[in-house]
């Protein structure tokens, strides 16, 4: 829709060709220019009395000198994965954190654990660690590098360390609080822009998500209702014999139709569908990263307005505003550079994305 791209032009220096734009992209990933390989497989279940879960294996290849091996092997599960995203959000509050899979919601055992959705999630978390590893901040994360080598114990014993819970949650409370009172004055004309920007995209991806899934549905009743259609064919031409070869015939290509309508919803639930619910996750991050350095900005505006009716401790504040200067100068810089970045990521995701779909189209309605 190019309303989007009104609210807010995409970044000028990006190549206009879509073909050169996808090889820019993966010239960029091409293995000899990356120094961290990570895959995420292996899924295994663990039934205790307490609890159900799964583990899956992450395998680590790297030649980084931070590194005391050049390969690593551990398991992990959901919940670890959790909080690897909670220690780089609270270390990098306005950059972009990759989105996790959602908790799953159980409803029964069977279809919390069935193939279907171990598979989907393995790919999540593995789509997740990498583009932390691409990421030029995230990747260089002490946590990042924990969570990669430390074996269970450790990790569990890391995991005791820094600020609890309750603590964590009491500043969040606060922040929130102090931004929901104030808003920001003097909030500069990009970030509006990106706050604009992110309202429009949430709305589009959304609807985005919930026409893709309802498509999907929609080709998996036509499917099952086929798989009946075509059986009946056959029954019926052994009791027609002068219409016999017809029916065959017919029973022959709803199967093949059967088979190809198969292959595009497998296109859809593999290409189509995680990428648009992954941009989904990403509008609610981006729009949590804005309101974090709202936040930011907002305690340096309180100080200045503090400063304003106060004529004493004036050297405190000033020193005070003057960190908080920098912090703010710093937090836009984080966002800035990473937004440039979401950006072409998500233009070559969304264009491969549906290239491929419609190239699926294509041989679809050919066969």
């Amino acid at each position: 829709d190019t309303s989007l791209g009104e609210v807010n032009s995409f970044s000028p220096s990006m190549p206009i060709s879509p073909s050169s734009m996808i090889n820019q992209y993966k010239f960029e990933d091409e293995p000899e220019l990356r120094d961290l390989f990570i895959t995420v497989d292996d899924p295994e279940s663990h039934i205790t009395a307490i609890e159900t879960f799964i583990t899956y294996r992450v395998v680590t290849k790297t030649s980084r000198g931070e590194f005391d091996s050049s390969e690593y092997e551990v398991r992990r599960r959901y919940q670890d994965f959790l909080w690897l995203k909670s220690k780089l959000e609270e270390a990098h509050p306005t950059l972009i954190i990759p989105p996790l899979p959602e908790k799953f919601i159980m409803k029964g055992m069977v279809e919390r654990f069935n193939d279907e959705f171990i598979e989907t999630r393995r790919k999540a978390l593995h789509k997740f660690l990498n583009r932390i590893a691409d990421h030029p901040t995230l990747t260089f994360n002490e946590d990042f590098k924990i969570f990669l080598t430390a074996q269970a114990w450790e990790l569990s014993s890391h995991k005791k360390q820094g600020p609890g819970l309750l603590s964590r949650m009491g500043q969040t409370v606060r922040a929130v609080a102090s931004s929901v009172r104030g808003g920001v004055k003097n909030r500069p004309e990009m970030f509006t822009e990106m706050n604009d920007y992110m309202e429009t995209f949430s709305q589009k991806i959304n609807v985005l998500d919930k026409i893709a899934h309802r498509i999907y549905k929609e080709e998996r009743e036509y499917f099952n209702e086929m798989k009946e259609y075509g059986p009946i064919h056959t029954l019926w031409s052994a009791s027609e014999e002068d219409i016999a070869d017809s029916l065959k015939g017919v029973a022959s290509c709803i199967d093949k139709c059967c088979k190809a309508t198969e292959k595009r919803m497998a296109g859809l639930s593999e290409n189509l569908l995680p990428i648009l619910h992954e941009y989904v996750l990403y509008s609610e991050i981006l729009m949590g990263v804005l309101k974090r350095r709202d936040q930011i900005q907002g305690e340096l505006d309180s100080k200045v307005d503090a400063l304003a009716t106060k004529k004493t401790e004036t050297d405190l504040f000033s020193e005070e505003i003057g960190k908080l200067e920098d912090k703010v100068e710093c937090a836009n810089n984080a966002l800035k550079a990473d937004w440039d970045r979401w950006k072409q990521n998500m233009q070559c995701d969304m264009r491969s994305t549906f290239t491929n779909v419609a190239e699926n189209n294509l041989r679809y309605y050919e066969e």
